[in-house]
């Protein structure tokens, strides 16, 4: 580790299949954790490259435990999560909604790290047990419509480095790793990006692979649709800049998307969206990052529309009911 690292302090850059190794070498905890840190750090200091991004996700891809479909198309909302924004859970309660409106989800998260509620907390309050089972995630989907991969179940090796991401408690390549490292790489995904250069890198990685996405960056920093401002979107066909008023919705305050102080005021603001007791701001942007997501799903389609299924999945019950039947599903596993 020890050369890596005065090779990389030297200005240096990694190949892909270099990073892909040297990433497989830190989960087999091959080097010392401070090692790590300093390994981490180097991408801190400067920009992480596309070939030094999809060597990292090779290496974890390659450690994974795998997902078959068996030919079902989904769809994952993610964010890399380090905006510092501390939002209530929008790409979580925005699963459902896209679950509701009949799009199958596959939703991959963790506890958070950088935020006090992680997908995986506020799931596991509602009273999700997580599995990597296959026969179970596949029921869970098809009578749901929705079910979830709990990163640590499906990415084991990544245990070498929680202790030192909950150490620095700050965004690292990891955060930009997690939405890219599905176990099953769903056909369809939405990102969202803490910083506008993250969004260009990963648009034209995946532009690149031919994926079906959608890449969002809030202008003022948040790393899903806020509505505080607008969004600037990268999709195959080009980018583009979304207003508020793209989505039929007024600017939001900021504060009006806190995410609560603990666990059980996550939950709560979940539900509260789900059941219809929301503020009309968190109704709002929870509605504009699933009118996104159906887009990426099918891109013929208008914004205007789209926000039409969205609406009609949340204001009929059923997202609310895509809820209820995984917290069924688990508790009959």
């Amino acid at each position: 580790m020890k050369t890596i690292l005065e090779y990389l302090f030297a200005g240096n850059i990694l190949s892909r299949e270099e990073a892909k190794n040297h990433l497989v070498d830190i989960a087999q905890e091959r080097h010392p954790l401070n090692q790590v840190a300093s390994f981490v750090t180097v991408y801190r200091m400067r920009p992480i490259t596309i070939p030094e991004l999809q060597g990292f996700r090779d290496a974890l891809l390659s450690l994974r435990v795998p997902v078959d479909l068996e030919g079902r198309d989904t769809i994952d909302i993610v964010g890399t999560g380090g905006d510092g924004k501390n939002t209530f859970n929008i790409s979580t309660t925005t699963a459902f909604v896209i679950a509701g409106a009949g799009y199958p989800v596959t939703k991959h998260g963790s506890y958070g790290v950088s935020s006090h509620c992680g997908s995986s907390n506020v799931l596991m309050e509602l009273g999700i047990e997580f599995s990597n089972d296959q026969e179970t995630l596949l029921r869970q989907l098809d009578t749901a419509g929705i079910c979830f991969f709990h990163a640590p179940l499906f990415h084991p090796a990544m245990k070498a480095v929680v202790p030192l991401r909950k150490e620095l408690k700050v965004k690292t390549f990891f955060n930009m790793l997690g939405p890219l490292t599905n176990p099953a790489q769903p056909k369809y995904q939405l990102f969202g990006t803490y910083s506008k250069q993250l969004a260009k890198l990963y648009d034209a990685m995946l532009k690149a692979e031919d994926k079906n996405y959608t890449v969002v960056y809030a202008v003022d920093g948040y790393d899903e649709v806020s509505l505080t401002g607008d969004s600037l979107i990268f999709q195959p066909t080009g980018k583009r800049i979304l207003s508020p008023e793209s989505f039929g919705a007024q600017t939001v305050d900021p504060q009006s998307l806190h995410g609560g102080e603990n666990v059980a005021e996550a939950k709560t603001i979940l539900l509260g969206v789900l059941q219809g007791s929301c503020s009309p701001e968190q109704k709002a942007v929870v509605l504009a990052n699933a009118a996104l997501a159906i887009q990426t799903w099918h891109p013929e389609k208008s914004l205007t529309d789209c926000l039409g299924e969205a609406r009609e999945s949340l204001d009929s019950g059923k997202a609310f009911a895509a809820l209820q039947a995984i917290i069924e599903s688990t508790v009959q596993s």
